[in-house]
């Protein structure tokens, strides 16, 4: 599913136009990464739970080369699907 399909699905469950429905979506996806950029969890209960791991920094292999490469320690999203979301799709 694209956004766009997404929009259309949320616009038409909801009962308001696709332009509201894109405003709440993109109101939506700009609430969670703020809070993931800020360090916060955010939990959607039902849904599941996104999150920020930190990725310590190691050292990697250049497949066609073999060199050793470093690489950076950084932060990485996660996501924890929820009880009704792993129950609706099995």
């Amino acid at each position: 599913m694209k956004k766009v399909e997404l929009v259309e699905a949320v616009a038409e469950k909801a009962g308001l136009t696709k332009a509201d429905a894109t405003r709440a979506i993109d109101a939506t996806f700009e609430a969670i990464t703020e809070a993931l950029a800020n360090g916060d969890k955010v939990t959607l209960v039902g849904f599941g739970t996104f999150g920020v791991s930190k990725r310590a920094a190691r050292e990697g292999r250049n497949p066609r080369t073999g060199e050793t490469v470093k690489i950076e320690a950084r932060n990485a999203v996660s996501f924890k699907a929820g009880s009704a979301l792993k129950e609706s799709v099995n």
